[in-house]
C-alpha cells in the first residue's frame, strides 16, 4: 500500500501542497478553517509525517541513535528501558541497533544512523575501531559511550566502575576465608572485562595472595555466535567442572564475570555433591533478577543500570544544547554494589 503524501491531501481538498504543509505545521498564515479541514483530511487518509524528510527541513531529527552489543543482556535491557522513557520525556525518539559484538555490524549501524541524520549517538562499542564514530564528531554530532571506553575516540563515557566491581567481589571472597580464588570471565578484550580482571588482581595483591597461572579462566562467549542470550553457562560449566574435579586445582571460591557463568558452577556443584558455600563460594556479577531465587541465593555485584541510562541521556541532552566540541570529554563512572547472599556465606 502506497504511503499517503502531502500531495494526496492537497489534491483531495483542491489546495496547494504548500498550504497543506503550513496547515499541518500550525502556521499562522493559514486560516483556522483551512487548518481544520486539512487536519481532518490528513486523518481520514491516514497521513503519517515523514520524520526523515522533516528532519532535513528543520535540521534536527529529534532522534537519538542507540548502538548496543546485545539488548537481551538484563543490564542493557534495563538501561534501554530507562533511556527510552527519558528520551520520550524530552521529545526524542530512541533508535536502537544491535551489533552482536561484530565490527562489521557496528559500522553498518553507524552508516545507517548518519544517513538518518540523528541528533546524537549513544554507544556500547565493540572496541575494535573508532573511525566510523569520528565521522559523527566531524559532523558535529555528539557521541556518548556507555559502559565501555574507547580512548582513541576521546569522547564522553558514562558507565560502571568495573575495577571497583571486580575488586569488591574478590575482596568479599577473601573476607569469607577463600584463598584459592578462580575468576571466570569472558574472552572478549573489552574495557568492562579488563577492568574487572584488574580489580580482581588488585584485591589479590592487597591481600598478599598469589594468582595461580590457571586461575584466570577465559570463558568463550556465545555472543560471538550471535546468540539471543548474552551469555551461556555451558562453557563456564565445562571449565568449572575441570577444576572442581581436580584435587590439586580445586578452588575455594569462584568469582564470575556475570551471573550466568555462576549458574554453570552451581550445576557442577549439584552434580558432584559439593555444597555451596561450604565446599566452594560462588560470587556473580550483574545483579540479574534470578540471583535471589536460586538455591542457595547468589551473592552478586549489582550494577546501577537505571542511573547510568538516565545519566547518559542527560549528558547527551547537555551536549546537544551546545557545540559537541565545547568542554573536555567527561568520564562518569557509577559505583557497583556487592549484595552478599547465601552462596558466599554472607547472607540469607
Amino acid at each position: 500500500m502506497r504511503r499517503t503524501t502531502l500531495r494526496d491531501i492537497a489534491e483531495s481538498l483542491g489546495v496547494s501542497v504548500n498550504t497543506v504543509s503550513r496547515a499541518l505545521a500550525d502556521k499562522d498564515s493559514v486560516g483556522v478553517e483551512t487548518r481544520d479541514r486539512v487536519k481532518a483530511e490528513a486523518e481520514r487518509l491516514g497521513y503519517v509525517p515523514n520524520s526523515t524528510a522533516r528532519s532535513l527541513v528543520l535540521g534536527s531529527a529529534t532522534t537519538l541513535g542507540m548502538v548496543m552489543t546485545n539488548p537481551s543482556n538484563p543490564f542493557y535491557a534495563q538501561l534501554i528501558s530507562g533511556m527510552e522513557q527519558h528520551c520520550r520525556k524530552h521529545g526524542y525518539s530512541l533508535l536502537l541497533m544491535a551489533t552482536e559484538e561484530s565490527l562489521a555490524n557496528e559500522r553498518r549501524a553507524a552508516e545507517e544512523l548518519l544517513r538518518r541524520g540523528v541528533d546524537g549517538v549513544l554507544v556500547v562499542a565493540v572496541q575494535e575501531g573508532a573511525d566510523h564514530w569520528r565521522r559523527f564528531r566531524s559532523a558535529g554530532v555528539p557521541v556518548v559511550l556507555i559502559n565501555r571506553d574507547l580512548p582513541e575516540l576521546n569522547t564522553d563515557l558514562v558507565g560502571v566502575d568495573h575495577v571497583q566491581g571486580g575488586y569488591e567481589a574478590a575482596r568479599h571472597a577473601i573476607a569469607q576465608g577463600a584463598r584459592k580464588i578462580y575468576f571466570l570471565e569472558e574472552d572478549l578484550g573489552v574495557s568492562s572485562v579488563t577492568d574487572r580482571v584488574e580489580g580482581y588482581r588488585r584485591a589479590m595483591a592487597d591481600s598478599g595472595l598469589r594468582i595461580e597461572p590457571d586461575s584466570m579462566m577465559k570463558v568463550p562467549t556465545r555472543r560471538l555466535e550471535q546468540s539471543a542470550m548474552p551469555w551461556d553457562p555451558r562453557e563456564a560449566y565445562r571449565l568449572a567442572r575441570e577444576v572442581l574435579l581436580s584435587e590439586r586445582r580445586r578452588p575455594t571460591a569462584f568469582v564470575a564475570g556475570n551471573d550466568y557463568f555462576a549458574l554453570g558452577v552451581y550445576r557442577v556443584a549439584n552434580e558432584e555433591g559439593l555444597r555451596i558455600p561450604d565446599d566452594v563460594l560462588v560470587i556473580g556479577y550483574g545483579g540479574d533478577p534470578f540471583a535471589p531465587y536460586v538455591i542457595p541465593s547468589l551473592t552478586t555485584v549489582e550494577l546501577p543500570a537505571a542511573e547510568i541510562g538516565l545519566s547518559a541521556v542527560e549528558h547527551m541532552l547537555r551536549r546537544l544544547k551546545r557545540r559537541p566540541a565545547d568542554g573536555a570529554p567527561e568520564k562518569i563512572l557509577f559505583p557497583p554494589r556487592l549484595v552478599a547472599r547465601a552462596s558466599s556465606g554472607g547472607g540469607a
